[in-house]
């Protein structure tokens, strides 16, 4: 048997030799422990049980052979909350919280006259992140959250039902479900495919043979989905209604034009994450 050091070491070193972050090593065996960082570093030269031992050495190649490790241990933390993922949803990323934020931060000044029980609409869901957080934050929202695949869908309600949110779930390409039944929303949330499809040659395999492309790519500029949101967003939208998207960094030009274009009059502003990129355009629509 190892001690829990000697295990990591060899994990993490492992690790840097095939191209992956050394620092999924304590994510691996802290899960595998069923403990936190902080108790595993004060556990370091305890023995390794042997079971333990040959479930973290299989996690560890498979996160070498290009696994992500939120597939392998089942979730990622998002907004304060523990999210299942799967291969049929995008992992959450740390950016999309900023998406979350924005939009609360905006619902509040731009409703404050009747902020309570808007309609939400969370579009291409994925593992129900966006919505449920937001249900969770306010739970006076109505929120509603669709995906063109079924599989997402799933997940996204599980993940709904085991958080205690009320989000209603709807499958469907895009704003259409929508359009068909006459719905109208005061807020439409989305984080859709924005890649490229060029840039699928130099991203990691950790990605690409993993995540769910129909989330990630969207044509040969990454902004086909936006095309249509334009198209679409007219037919769903309240009178005074808010408009929050994720973008791919050095896109928010590309769609704040496509929004100054079918919505002349619109506030529409570009948000910067946390690591200097633009990453989110939002649109004030029909505020004073």
């Amino acid at each position: 048997m190892s001690k829990i050091y000697e295990a990591l070491k060899r994990a993490s070193s492992f690790l840097t030799e095939n191209d992956r972050d050394e620092n999924a090593a304590e994510l691996l065996l802290c899960f595998y422990l069923k403990k936190s960082r902080s108790q595993m570093l004060a556990d370091l030269r305890d023995e390794l049980d042997l079971v333990t031992e040959a479930r973290f050495r299989e996690a560890v190649a498979l996160h070498a052979g290009g696994k992500p490790v939120q597939y392998i241990i089942g979730f990622e933390e998002f907004y304060g909350r523990r999210f299942q993922v799967n291969e049929h949803v995008l992992i959450p990323r740390p950016e999309t919280e900023e998406l979350v934020l924005g939009t609360l931060e905006r619902m509040k000044k731009l409703f404050a006259d009747g902020a309570e029980g808007l309609a939400v609409l969370d579009v291409g869901t994925g593992s129900g992140a966006i919505a449920v957080s937001l249900k969770l934050e306010r739970p006076d929202l109505q929120v509603t959250a669709s995906d063109i695949s079924p599989e997402a869908l799933k997940t996204a309600a599980g993940n709904a039902a085991s958080l205690g949110a009320e989000v209603e779930f709807v499958c469907g390409d895009l704003l259409q479900p929508f359009i068909a039944n006459g719905q109208k929303f005061a807020v439409v949330i989305s984080n859709p495919p924005y890649i490229p499809l060029g840039d699928m040659e130099g991203m990691s395999v950790v990605v690409t043979e993993h995540e769910p492309h129909s989330a990630l790519f969207a044509g040969a500029d990454g902004l086909d989905l936006y095309r249509r949101f334009m198209e679409e967003l007219p037919l769903v939208l309240e009178a005074k209604a808010l408009v929050g998207f994720e973008v791919g960094a050095g896109q928010s030009k590309a769609v704040m034009d496509l929004l100054k274009d079918h919505f002349p009059g619109a506030k529409i502003e570009t948000v910067y994450d946390i690591n200097g990129k633009d990453r989110m355009v939002f649109a004030e629509i029909g505020g004073a």
